[in-house]
């Protein structure tokens, strides 16, 4: 074989693999977004969120999360936590607040559809001297979706365990990150039920905290919508915020922290005051 035929196999072959992973400078940032096709760490300069004293009506999930968060930052012994339940109650939001308000970490976003390369990412922060919060927001899986396999590895450790300096928090509408639907056709159809219901299920049981988040009351919202306002300077008369407030929330059909903020979001737009996250 030639010379000229070999350089253009090498060609071919360095195009089916990619080149490695450049080496990230973390201290360029204390954000970064995980991105599969190349693999690479692509740096966040300002994380879009609100302040931890903002967040209202999930006060015990807020502390337990900052309490297991610091620790994790101080080198202790931390779990994964999974924040799970009503949409639009700031499960996210906290994620993000708590990640600002503990010094020392670094966050690292993951997108569920890039959950089977989360491997490659341990390999690429394991022993190093950061710590690093991996956050996945919106996590769940559906019919046919083998994904949560890579993620229970992951969770688990394997053989090597999971690197000390990361933990890993997600968010999710689901309880057991599968839908309802699924566990019960398991449970009814299945050659052998119980072991196939376990199997879905037991992936939430790998997140050493469960935080349930539930919808607020009505002066809960109604204090979002306050601080908001106090946080911003909008002003208007009490009974006048509270009459549109609550004609806004019937209008949508149900009260969360993020109807409080498209609300204060429309109110700002109508009297002229900048508003930014």
């Amino acid at each position: 074989m030639n010379k000229k035929a070999l350089k253009r196999i090498a060609a071919a072959l360095e195009r089916i693999s990619p080149p490695p992973m450049v080496e990230p400078d973390f201290a360029m940032a204390d954000a970064f977004v995980w991105e599969t096709g190349p693999d690479q760490l692509r740096a966040v300069v300002q994380v879009s969120g609100v302040d931890i004293s903002m967040l209202v009506a999930i006060g015990r999930s807020r502390d337990t999360l900052l309490a297991n968060t610091s620790r994790f930052a101080q080198g202790l012994p931390a779990n994964n936590a999974l924040l799970w339940g009503a949409r639009g109650m700031g499960k996210s939001s906290l994620v993000k607040a708590v990640h600002a308000a503990v010094a020392g970490l670094k966050l690292i976003e993951i997108q569920r559809e890039d959950i089977p390369s989360i491997g490659r990412l341990m390999n690429h922060l394991r022993g190093r001297s950061e710590r690093f919060l991996l956050f996945c927001d919106d996590l769940s899986f559906d019919h046919d979706d083998s994904h949560y396999k890579s993620l229970k590895a992951v969770l688990d450790g394997g053989i090597e365990g999971r690197p000390p300096n990361v933990v890993f928090y997600a968010t999710s509408n689901r309880r057991h990150l599968m839908p309802r639907d699924m566990i019960d056709n398991e449970r009814q159809s299945g050659i052998n039920p119980s072991e196939a219901v376990e199997e879905k299920v037991s992936l939430s049981d790998r997140f050493g905290l469960w935080l349930g988040f539930h919808p607020c009351t009505q002066d809960e919202f109604l204090q979002m919508i306050d601080r908001y306002c106090a946080q911003f300077g909008i002003n208007m008369p009490s009974e006048e915020l509270r009459t549109e407030a609550i004609e806004w929330q019937q209008t949508r059909g149900g009260r969360s922290g993020r109807v409080a903020w498209q609300f204060v979001t429309d109110l700002a737009g109508r009297k002229g005051v900048s508003v930014t996250l």
